[in-house]
């Protein structure tokens, strides 16, 4: 069965960090997206990462502050998450993906895991 298990999230305070880890059972697919989603509002994309080869992608509310990467060895990606404000409070999902193409629609995602919470405060 396939699984992909998050972990790392928190409370935090503004302009601390937090990494987390997306664990995969085994590679699934093209690449792994992270998604967040704050109350009350839709699940936005964050960022995503082949597995091998190929460029990473980040939303722009979350570029040079957010660095996403992988230890394929692992078979773990992960979001190291620096200078956290407030509005980066939000359930962290990550996601596979089998297709090579278009990144960052949720729909496009295969495999989910259950979510970690990250809580910023100010």
């Amino acid at each position: 069965q396939v699984q992909l298990v998050e972990s790392g999230g928190g409370l935090v305070q503004a302009g601390e960090s937090l990494r987390l880890s997306c664990v995969a059972s085994r590679r699934i697919g093209y690449a792994v997206g992270w998604f967040r989603q704050a109350p009350g509002k839709e699940r936005e994309f964050v960022a995503d990462i082949p597995w091998t080869f190929g460029s990473t992608y980040y939303a722009d509310s979350v570029k040079g502050r957010f660095t996403i990467s992988r230890d394929n060895a692992k078979n773990t990606v992960y979001l190291q998450m620096n200078s956290l404000k407030p509005e980066d409070t939000a359930v962290y999902y990550c996601a596979a993906r089998y297709s090579s193409g278009i990144y960052g629609r949720g729909n496009d995602y295969d495999y989910w895991g259950q979510g970690t919470q990250v809580t910023v405060s100010s």
